[in-house]
């Protein structure tokens, strides 16, 4: 009998190297389409997993061919002494990036320490450069502050920033310019997520999901004189679902590259090429964003059976569905809220 390949590919042939690690269910904002009206429950203290706990199971996951790593939550900087994590996991033989998705509201302590202790990527949620419109969509967050802490970020040596924002039809629809712009300037690069069915359609919006299409169309309206053309992403190209397009002529030809990027999971569809799993907080390890189940690490890892641990793994990507069922009405969602997983 021929020896079981120790990397992960599930029963589409798609190879799994890239994991999700969600080190809090916890934040300090209140996103409109990723935290429920009501809330979102919280793993007790003793549920969740130790920092020598979440290293333990990047190691086992490493050796399974896992070679790129993003830290979310919740928001990931409200979880104390974050870097010390970074620097653990850093140390992991076989993984080669780790990024960091972050509202930015902890960035202006966090930027220098998180990169000196090893994360490379930034992903900063920048849904309205409106103060106003900002504190709305979450729920009481502080624009400043957050532009203070992607300065911090630039300034720390950063060099790959991408501020994302959740696009929204009727909300900030009218900002994609400006978003694409103010990025430019900083030479970051904007990208635009077309909002999901989470927590039972429970945070969706019917009829304000603005596509993938209508993102690009407000994209040419930057400058009537360019065209929108597909890109390969350059440095900003990382692991993630985002497809990636550029300006091309116009005003600004012979200028540096207007690139920006679009993750569309409700209109154009990315199941095919996806690559990760996701690790919850309490050790749940999801195979896909879209659906609830999922399988449980942590029981094994604690009784100290790493064998154990791995058969759990193997079997969630052996039952990692084709893909969503994400419906634009808002049916076809997980329970699950975004807050819960990481985005």
């Amino acid at each position: 009998m021929a020896a079981e390949t120790l990397e992960l590919v599930d029963p589409q042939a798609r190879r799994i190297d890239t994991l999700r690690v969600s080190v809090t269910d916890r934040c300090n904002y209140r996103c409109a389409y990723c935290m429920p009206p009501g809330g979102a429950a919280h793993g007790a203290r003793e549920e969740l997993l130790s920092f020598e706990e979440i290293a333990a199971l990047v190691r086992l996951l490493a050796r399974l061919g896992v070679r790129r790593l993003r830290l979310t939550g919740g928001e990931p900087t409200v979880r104390r002494d974050l870097p010390e994590l970074v620097r653990l996991l850093r140390a992991i033989d076989g993984i080669q990036e780790i990024a960091l998705s972050t509202n930015g509201h902890l960035l202006g302590a966090l930027a220098a320490p998180l990169r000196a202790a090893g994360v490379s990527r930034l992903n900063v949620s920048l849904d309205s450069l409106d103060a106003v419109k900002f504190r709305r969509i979450t729920g009481g967050g502080e624009l400043a502050r957050v532009l203070d802490g992607l300065g911090a970020a630039a300034a720390a040596g950063f060099t790959s920033i991408k501020i994302n924002a959740v696009a929204i039809d009727g909300f900030n629809d009218d900002e994609i310019g400006d978003l694409c712009r103010f990025a430019w300037s900083q030479g970051w690069v904007p990208r635009f997520i077309e909002e999901m069915p989470m927590a039972g359609g429970g945070t969706y919006l019917p009829g304000r999901c603005l596509s993938a299409a209508a993102i690009r169309a407000r994209a040419a309206h930057i400058d009537p004189g360019a065209s929108v053309e597909p890109d390969d992403g350059g440095a900003a190209r990382g692991a993630g679902p985002a497809r990636y397009y550029r300006l091309d002529g116009g005003a600004a030809a012979g200028q540096p590259v207007r690139r920006f990027g679009i993750i569309s999971p409700m209109t154009e569809h990315f199941c095919d090429s996806c690559n990760r799993l996701r690790l919850s907080a309490t050790g749940a390890l999801h195979a896909c964003l879209g659906h609830d189940d999922a399988v449980d690490l942590r029981s094994p890892l604690r009784a100290g059976d790493p064998a154990a641990v791995e058969r759990a793994i193997r079997s969630a990507v052996s039952g990692k569905r084709p893909g969503h069922t994400f419906d634009l009405v808002g049916l076809g969602g997980p329970r699950k809220a975004m807050v819960q997983i990481g985005g």
